[in-house]
């Protein structure tokens, strides 16, 4: 039966009245909100958005870290029938002004004063924008409404508790809920007009897929305003009695990991890399006798993850190492991570490394790894915890349908699929065919079991001077299986042969280099200009892609100083990486390494 974001989460607050929905840090430790409290904010904040006069259908936009006042906001503007429009923190000011003025917000929802100061330029576009800021001000401001407020003026709107419950239940499937603003790697950000049914047709498609309950508690990391974390971590794990805690930075990540202990967490494949790096720097720089411990134990772990891998049973013998290395080591490493209650991790929003995933199931965390895009709601493809294949992002879920083209491109079709893009007739005719066959621009494969494996980018793919066709993806994710590759941007459009961006693993090839007896680097330049180091590099190259066709293998490469950023606007808010803006910055360093003049 088609249903509603309201009707899905006043279900389960009904069903769920005191078990704690959220939980955030508050003096020093974490402090629950049932849902029963959750739910009667909601209504206060929706009847207060009233009271300031937004009415169904009208936009309201909101820039905020993860937090309770979040959730409260989305679900009270989603229970009037207004529209959220999500945005990243991380967002210039011209970023946020632009998304603004596209989508016609009437409002707009500030965290703190600090992220209010990038929205000036917005608000000075738009006279009648109505600011609303979560902590409260400094000093009083007539443009500004506190948070706090708007919950207090429920008690003046002309929508009481008994009206407010008539209109969110006349918020219909195919009403609007949402225009997230594609982060992109090129190009302007779209608008992507999702629905109430598009992400609650994806919470229920996935209710059969990961399976959540009142015991389970997801610690909340990835930004909200990604319809990744959005449609998982907040509107799943509520429709099913979970609590979601939020995390306080990436700076008390792994704090909060062991105050919390969750049961699941979503990630996306560079956090679980640097998770992956810290754990085996610390290994190794342990003692000789735990060192040793851990690798009989990681090694038993991949034995048992290529016989499951390969759908073969575990021999008698396996399973009762398997059990000795748990006990002795595994488990240990799982407490002292805060991760002793944790069922699954569950990755998306770019590809895992294969090694990365081989790592964390050796080592007992299992990865779900699965796929989407905004424009999906998220939700395409997911592993099954019990129907797990490594490398793969696993199988459909129930009723979305997915096909290969003869271009090798995937297509999606289901009530998941956006209804368009906001103000954009023609990328919207281009994005969704006249059968309803969403374009993804993902290339991928579905094997005999119907599991689908992502390749490459469509729009990613170099051709070079040669006409060869190079796929750059997979040969960057070999480049970074590296200890002393940190990212790897590899190039070769229009070009005789392929190159690379390297940004060295500093840290590690630094140690590296100490431990060949070489001076320490005055600094992240000299080391890129040292010629032992790019001959490390240089050689880590020729070893990873040796199994490359010829035309494949980068014959040239650069060292680069700086790590990608968010900031820079090399990577978006998702840590993927923005090709296009890479290349126009190294510009010059291109140039040399194709000796153009």
């Amino acid at each position: 039966m088609r249903t509603t974001v309201n009707r899905l989460f006043h279900q389960a607050a009904r069903e769920y009245g005191t078990s704690p929905a959220l939980s955030r840090k508050v003096g020093g430790r974490y402090e629950p909100i049932t849902y029963a409290d959750l739910a009667r904010q909601v209504s206060a904040f929706g009847r207060g958005l009233v009271a300031l006069g937004i009415e169904k259908g009208d936009r309201v936009a909101i820039i905020s870290e993860n937090r309770p006042e979040w959730a409260v906001a989305d679900l009270g503007m989603l229970s009037i029938g207004v529209v959220n429009v999500p945005l990243f923190v991380s967002l210039s000011a011209e970023q946020i002004a632009y998304i603004v003025s596209d989508s016609g917000a009437r409002a707009l929802i500030v965290s703190d004063e600090k992220l209010l100061a990038r929205c000036q330029l917005a608000a000075s576009q738009r006279p009648s924008l109505r600011l609303v800021l979560m902590e409260p001000p400094a000093e009083a401001d007539p443009r500004i409404t506190p948070f706090a407020e708007v919950l207090r003026l429920a008690d003046e709107s002309p929508l009481d508790a008994a009206a407010h419950a008539e209109r969110l239940q006349s918020v219909e499937p195919d009403d609007l809920a949402s225009i997230i603003y594609t982060s992109g790697t090129t190009g302007d950000p779209k608008g992507v007009l999702l629905t109430h049914w598009n992400f609650a047709s994806n919470v229920l498609a996935a209710q059969a897929v990961l399976r959540f309950s009142t015991d389970d508690v997801l610690l909340s990391f990835l930004p909200l305003n990604h319809v990744f974390e959005r449609l998982a971590a907040y509107y799943l794990a509520l429709s099913q009695g979970s609590m979601v805690a939020y995390t306080e930075s990436l700076r008390r990540l792994r704090d909060n990991m062991r105050e919390v202990e969750p049961t699941m967490m979503l990630l996306v494949p560079r956090v679980y890399e640097v998770f992956q790096e810290t754990i085996t720097d610390r290994v190794a720089q342990g003692p000789t006798r735990a060192c040793r411990l851990f690798q009989w134990a990681s090694g038993v772990g991949r034995r048992r993850t290529a016989r499951l891998d390969s759908g073969r049973a575990l021999s008698p013998w396996l399973a009762a190492e398997w059990w000795l290395a748990r006990k002795l080591v595994l488990d240990r490493v799982r407490r002292t991570l805060g991760l002793r209650r944790l069922r699954y991790f569950v990755s998306g929003g770019a590809a895992l490394p294969r090694a990365t995933a081989e790592f964390f199931h050796s080592i007992g965390l299992p990865i779900l790894e699965g796929y989407g895009l905004t424009e999906t709601s998220p939700v395409v493809a997911v592993n099954r915890p019990e129907r797990l294949k490594l490398g793969t992002v696993g199988l459909p879920l129930e009723g979305v349908e997915v096909k290969i083209d003869a271009q090798g491109e995937i297509l999606v079709r289901g009530p998941n699929v956006m209804r368009g893009y906001h103000n954009k007739p023609e990328a919207t005719a281009e994005a969704i065919d006249r059968d309803g066959w969403f374009h993804t621009g993902d290339i991928g494969v579905i094997d005999e079991d119907g599991y689908i494996t992502i390749t490459d980018r469509l729009k990613d793919l170099l051709v070079l001077a040669s006409g060869k066709n190079v796929a750059p993806q997979p040969i960057e994710r070999k480049l970074r299986n590296s200890a002393y590759i940190g990212e790897a941007v590899v190039l070769g459009d229009g070009r005789p042969s392929v190159t690379a961006l390297i940004v060295p693993a500093f840290q590690r090839v630094e140690e590296w280099a100490m431990g060949q007896g070489l001076a320490k680097h005055a600094d992240r330049a000299a080391m890129c200009a040292d010629q032992a180091v790019r001959k490390l590099i240089r050689e880590e190259i020729s070893r990873l892609t040796q199994d490359l066709a010829e035309y494949e293998k980068v014959t040239r490469f650069a060292l680069l100083d700086h790590e990608f950023s968010v900031e820079s606007g090399q990577l978006t808010p998702t840590l993927k990486v923005r090709r296009k803006v890479v290349q126009r910055i190294y510009a010059d360093e291109i140039k040399a390494m194709y000796g153009d003049s």
